[in-house]
């Protein structure tokens, strides 16, 4: 191993050798060994590939971190949580799905999409052309590339995906038997035949299942969500989570904040990160609407990405990204919203 994969085992074998009590001068030393030797001594970044999150949090995930991603069923949370994992390992890093709610082929449909329009743009062919390739019967092109010929970027989206999809490990998870240690030993057994710690995804949080567990759900919520955060620490890897809403918040009009999420208070304490998603039409202040027609159907092009809480950089920030849901995706130069919104309360430390 050399470079970054080298860096990693070391850092990793230091971690994990470590004893969890020591004195400050002990970590002062290490410290300044890592410095010496040229390594990074902080925490390390993963970008997300959206430049205005990247920039808002001071570079991307980061080491440690448990970032939770919450709004409406059907706004997008999977696709951009998908893209994010396509940019990381696209970027040479590393990456693992848990995926409770999608088979292995369902997620590769979506990322040859979100690949084929990084490639052609917004005249890339769509998420459910790609669908009907795959369950053609009766084609005679055999390969998946051969189905594919002459659509717009999806060749060239498969060869993308075989250069770098040894870096993205699909778990194809179960409700009833991926524990909290199944995620983390394949977490561990990632890292390990990758040589780097990769980014982690676990979609949905909510159906991470706590064996023997009696409680309430919100008890099995809050179990589930403190152990991520526990994981983050202790494998070094920033660990995403999608987080369902409650019923009674999906309500058309209303803006959906942390409190809204399902399971427990424990959703707005124990994460680094809370991304809160919302449809720009149903939470721009009504004004914009009633004095300027036009804008109705703007804003539904739109979702409004909310950083309800950021504990290593700006928070209270609202910022937007075009859909382009027939590729599965969003498009990743976003912005900060003009507009006002409605409910501008958010939830603080």
């Amino acid at each position: 191993m050399t470079g970054i994969a080298e860096e990693t085992s070391a850092v990793l074998s230091s971690f994990r050798s470590a004893p969890r009590l020591r004195s400050l001068t002990d970590v002062l030393l290490e410290t300044d060994g890592k410095l010496r030797q040229g390594m990074s001594a902080g925490a390390r970044v993963w970008p997300t590939g959206f430049s205005a999150l990247d920039h808002a949090l001071s570079g991307g995930f980061r080491s440690g971190e448990l970032i939770l991603i919450g709004g409406p069923q059907g706004l997008g949370k999977t696709a951009m949580a998908l893209q994010m994992l396509r940019n990381t390992v696209e970027a040479k890093r590393s990456a693992v799905l848990f995926s409770y709610e999608h088979d292995a082929h369902s997620i590769l449909e979506r990322l040859i999409a979100i690949e084929a329009a990084a490639i052609a743009g917004t005249d890339a062919i769509t998420l459910s052309k790609i669908r009907q390739a795959f369950e053609a019967r009766h084609s005679r092109a055999r390969s998946l590339q051969d189905r594919l010929e002459g659509t717009c970027g999806g060749v060239e989206a498969v060869q993308a995906l075989e250069r770098y999809g040894d870096r993205l490990h699909v778990h194809t998870s179960s409700g009833i038997h991926t524990t909290l240690e199944e995620i983390r030993s394949a977490i561990a057994e990632a890292t390990d035949s990758d040589g780097v710690p990769p980014l982690v995804l676990v979609d949905y949080l909510q159906k991470v299942p706590v064996p023997a567990a009696t409680g309430s759900e919100e008890e099995r919520v809050a179990r589930v969500v403190e152990r991520l955060k526990d994981l983050a620490l202790e494998l070094g890897v920033p660990v995403v989570a999608i987080v369902a809403a409650e019923k009674g918040s999906l309500v058309a009009g209303r803006r959906m904040r942390v409190n809204d999420l399902r399971g427990s208070s424990a959703l707005a304490y124990e994460p680094d990160v809370v991304l809160m998603l919302n449809d720009k039409y149903d939470i721009v202040a009504k004004h914009h609407l009633v004095y300027h027609l036009g804008n109705a159907e703007r804003f539904r092009q739109w979702v409004v990405l909310s950083i309800e809480k950021n504990r290593n950089g700006a928070d209270h920030l609202e910022l937007e990204f075009q859909k382009r849901f027939e590729q599965g995706r969003f498009e990743p130069e976003g912005r900060v919203v003009e507009e006002q919104l409605i409910e501008e309360r958010v939830f603080r430390d």
